[in-house]
């Protein structure tokens, strides 16, 4: 059996594996190794398990991971989003469909100190669905904007994903998380101007509010946003300026984050306690994965399918753009079986030495592969957005949250297309960076 043959069955198995729930982590490593095994022989298979645990866990650049998932953590556990959530609303709460932009806007802010679709998604639904149920938003609106913003959080950063897309493909971690910042205030401006269009068109969707909250207690409420924004401009902009490397940047960043919430009153043992235990359990798990990727990245790349695929996508007589929408047609598709993560780690070793063969900006790519497979995870059946938003309001009918982000659907896919026509809109920040 060739090796091509054998990667593909690879291939194929793993897709089984995720569909049968086994944990990622694991699947990747099963398929690595067996894979392996087939084309190398058990001895270079088991070699390889004994040794990529370790080479992956103690490398240096994956610190950074754990210090912003605790930094995100922390302010997660500590309800400082509901502040900023009635900081926000304050401004422009009283507009028709207000509430609805007030939530993407907490969720863009929120994101840059989360990185985590799954916490921006769980904490914004938690402080933001009650009040627009309050305020008689339907919930096709109300949840959508929802589940849109929570896509932010692996977007702006600092991403996790995107943190995990540099260590795989060796691209700089820092320009990666700098270049996700005008990719995503575009995001969150298309978000608003949908929301604006949904209730123009349909003033039921969204009630106007006849309140308005005076000026002075719009300016009192920024007291709130303030701890967003300063760990926002320790970490990111220190990683800007070339004060910090994104490691030491996250470093700063968590002891920061503990320090605010201490001043702010808002954090306790129990609190602080608990917003290790998950950190922990999430960093473990996505170092699990980090292994499997690169077993199976390993395999990947001895079955010889990027060689073939590469050699194959260069004699095609196709535009590069052709090629380049083809594959984010693919991962689209993709996302919509596959979790993001999974998917991430299951494509790049192929996708990525096309796409640099084809001429594109790595870093470039990167932000435009996180947004194709954003997507997925507002659409069925694995829209984990949707289902974390589920849990949070179980009332909701799940086709209405479904059929209310299609709109959002749309402005994520107009986005991506801003990005192809003008690239210098993701690489202008990073290429002005002090390095």
């Amino acid at each position: 059996m060739s090796p091509e043959i054998v990667g593909v069955i690879g291939i194929v198995l793993l897709l089984v594996l995720f569909m049968l729930k086994i944990p990622v982590g694991i699947a990747l490593i099963i398929v690595g190794v067996l894979g392996t095994s087939i084309i190398r022989g058990w001895d270079i298979a088991f070699s390889q398990l004994g040794r990529t645990p370790f080479d992956t866990a103690a490398s240096y650049s994956l610190s950074v991971i754990p210090l912003f998932i605790l930094m995100g953590m922390v302010l997660s556990y500590t309800g400082l989003g509901s502040d900023l959530y009635k900081a926000v609303d304050s401004w422009i709460g009283h507009l028709r469909g207000g509430l609805a932009m007030a939530t993407v806007g907490t969720a863009s802010i929120f994101s840059a100190i989360s990185g985590s679709l799954n916490a921006t998604t769980a904490t914004v639904s938690k402080i933001s669905l009650p009040e627009m149920e309050k305020f008689n938003y339907k919930s096709s609106l109300s949840t959508a904007c929802v589940a849109a913003g929570g896509t932010l959080g692996i977007l702006i950063p600092p991403s996790v994903i995107l943190i995990l897309y540099g260590i795989l493909t060796r691209e700089p971690i820092g320009d990666l998380l700098i270049a996700g910042i005008i990719p995503g205030l575009i995001q969150v401006l298309l978000f608003i101007a949908t929301i604006a269009i949904l209730v123009r068109r349909d003033p039921s969707l969204a009630p106007a509010r006849t309140e308005k909250v005076k000026l002075i207690e719009k300016i009192k409420s920024l007291k709130d946003v303030w701890p967003f924004l300063l760990l926002f401009l320790i970490s990111i902009g220190g990683i800007y300026l070339g004060v910090f490397t994104p490691t030491e940047a996250a470093g700063v960043g968590a002891v920061s984050s503990i320090v605010v919430s201490i001043i702010s009153r808002k954090l306790d043992w129990q609190k602080l306690l608990a917003s290790f235990n998950e950190s922990v359990r999430l960093t473990a798990y996505i170092f699990l994965i980090l292994i499997g990727a690169t077993l199976f990245g390993q395999f990947i790349t001895i079955s010889r399918i990027p060689f073939k695929l590469t050699t194959y996508v260069g004699n095609l007589d196709l535009n590069a753009y052709v090629i380049l929408a083809l594959m984010l047609l693919a991962l689209f598709l993709l996302g919509c079986f596959v979790e993001g993560l999974s998917l991430i780690v299951l494509t790049l070793p192929i996708v990525y030495p096309i796409v640099t063969e084809l001429g594109f900006n790595g870093v470039w790519f990167g932000i435009i592969m996180v947004m194709a497979i954003n997507i997925g995870s507002l659409t069925p059946p694995i829209g984990i957005s949707v289902y974390v938003i589920k849990g949070a309001a179980p009332h909701i009918p799940i086709q209405a949250i479904f059929k209310g982000v299609i709109p959002m659907i749309f402005a994520m896919v107009l986005c991506i297309i801003i990005l192809i026509a003008i690239p210098e809109l993701v690489t202008i920040l990073p290429d002005m960076m002090n390095k």
